[in-house]
């Protein structure tokens, strides 16, 4: 079977309802935009889905999105990013950078409590930070905070940072959640009711979790900004987006982030013109192919490089993200100064693929199709998870990719909370297919170096190169950013010379909400960073 209708069969049985069809099942009215109030009301739900049951409520343990969305809106941090990707005040009422960056000077605000009514204090950061660098504390974020020389408060609201020398990434590590000492403080973080029962100081705060089903938020009345507009956060597990898009065309979810064949084919015409807004903009996270160092397969750099030759990035991204994405090359955004423009990605060349494998010892030896050296046929798994349309659409190309040059792939998918636990904290794949988001800061240290290698550790392929550890380590010391452009040009290099990721693609992020929901505006950021700010007018409320 040729790919193209390999791939068109898989859709359709992917999409059954959508191959026929554009329209809502049960269309969600348009909104008129001349009878929405002028003034923000209150009140309402807004029901949102989750490919994945999160892990832990507690952030510091929890290397999942799912955990980390309900997380960001459950915690407050000392600062957060605005629309334009700054970092500026959030839980701090003021900071300051001295020393040439290595001391940082942080004032909290006043009238910042927890659920439960106590109120927030320095006492409170000290205590996330040393629970964070607290050898028993499972993290996989306690690098950054291990080069504090210094936590000192210098007030109950008030306290300063000392570093040895300074650290680039020091502020965007302290953006990061605050955790209640009063509540945690003694508990064996690995079994406490707090994982699944969080006293936060966010704007919403946990009233509902069913497990495998839906957790529900809802607005916390002493949030310090202001209690919310939308009342109730309901996010449903489906961990399927064909499921999530057949709840989305029936009514019963507001938003969700399509793929391109939905976003282009399938949420226009009658039920969503003037019933849901789209946006489209490029995404901060790639999509790769990694490989597991440990694997005797993969230890051979010419294996890794022949397999990015085999990979058409261009057949990619137009039959998985239909033309909306672009080629990855690197673990950093198109269009920013850390990306080296001067890196190119591999070409799509099947014959230097073979090439290369020949070289390192793999050929056909029986002439049954598939490459063999001393008696093992080259066979191995993808390993990716449930629900993600376009992962499992981008295995089944690779898998037919991989098969053109003699290489046998079967590919497996896993569900999302089986999928982190047991084989990505564990090591337990021979490669997977996953995605990281893109930070704003170019230090890649708690992905790439080698001491993230571990059980739990964010370097879950395993990968360790001496270089590559040197440069991040001096890389995330230094502040100007013409002096750390060099470093991590090579960084890029290194990354591309060594394969231990096949860099793939960039998608679009697509997400639909539906037009009810007021005050969303898009920007460098995306929509959700104001989302506690959205609103729905009283005459478009509805319970889920």
């Amino acid at each position: 079977m040729r790919l193209a209708k390999l791939i068109a069969a898989f859709l359709c049985l992917l999409f059954a309802a959508g191959c026929s069809d554009g329209g809502p099942a049960t269309p969600v009215a348009p909104v008129n935009p001349a009878e929405i109030p002028s003034v923000p009301e209150s009140g309402g739900t807004l029901v949102e889905p989750m490919l994945g049951e999160p892990s832990n409520l507690i952030s510091i343990l929890a290397t999942d999105s799912a955990s980390h969305t309900l997380a960001g809106q459950i915690y407050v941090s000392l600062l957060k990013y605005d629309k334009d990707i700054n970092l500026v005040p959030y839980a701090a009422e003021s900071y300051e950078v001295l020393d040439g960056g290595k001391r940082l000077r942080f004032k909290l605000r006043e009238d910042i409590h927890w659920t439960d009514g106590v109120q927030l204090t320095a006492d409170d950061v000290e205590f996330t930070y040393r629970l964070t660098i607290d050898p028993k504390t499972p993290t996989a974020y306690a690098g950054n905070f291990k080069l504090v020389k210094e936590f000192r408060k210098t007030g109950k609201f008030s306290f300063e940072v000392t570093y040895e020398q300074p650290f680039a990434k020091a502020l965007v590590s302290w953006a990061t959640n605050i955790l209640p000492k009063h509540v945690l403080e003694g508990e064996n973080l690995l079994d406490t009711k707090y994982s699944r029962q969080p006293v936060g100081a966010g704007p919403y705060m946990l009233k509902e979790w069913t497990a495998g089903s839906q957790i529900v938020l809802e607005a916390n009345p002493t949030f310090f900004e202001g209690k919310p507009y939308i009342d109730r956060l309901v996010y449903r597990v489906i961990p399927d987006m064909g499921t999530q898009f057949l709840e989305l065309k029936a009514g019963n979810l507001d938003t969700m982030g399509l793929d391109s064949l939905q976003y282009l084919y399938q949420t226009s015409g009658p039920g969503w013109d003037g019933s849901f807004r789209k946006f489209s903009f490029l995404s901060f996270g790639y999509t790769f192919l990694g490989f597991n160092f440990k694997h005797p397969f993969f230890q051979d750099v010419r294996v890794r490089r022949a397999i990015d030759y085999a990979i058409d990035r261009r057949e990619l991204i137009k039959g998985v993200l239909y033309g909306l994405g672009e080629a990855a090359n690197g673990p950093y955004k198109p269009g920013t100064w850390q990306y080296n423009e001067n890196v190119r990605p591999r070409p799509f060349d099947p014959d230097k693929a073979r090439e290369l494998l020949a070289e390192a010892g793999w050929t056909d030896s029986d002439g049954d199709g598939w490459l063999d050296k001393d008696g093992k046929r080259f066979a191995f798994s993808i390993i990716t998870n449930q629900g993600n349309s376009l992962r499992i659409k981008t295995g089944v190309i690779l898998q037919q990719r991989l098969k053109d040059v003699g290489i046998q792939v079967s590919l497996r998918t896993v569900e999302w909370a089986a999928f982190i636990k047991e084989f990505v904290d564990k090591g337990r794949f021979d490669a997977i297919l996953l995605g990281w988001n893109i930070l704003q800061d170019p230090d890649i240290y708690n992905v790439w170096h080698s001491s993230m290698a571990v059980d739990g550790g964010l370097n879950f392929t395993r990968y360790i190169n001496p270089e590559l550890d040197g440069l991040l380590e001096r890389g995330r010391h230094l502040v100007r950013q013409e002096e750390r452009k060099p470093l991590y040009d090579r960084v890029q290099e290194i990354l591309h010379d060594d394969v231990p990721y096949c860099f793939l693609y960039v998608p679009m992020s697509l997400p639909i909400v539906q037009a009810r929901i007021q005050n969303i505006k898009a920007a460098p950021a995306g929509i959700a960073y104001n989302s506690e700010k959205w609103w729905i007018p009283r005459s478009l409320q509805h319970q889920p």
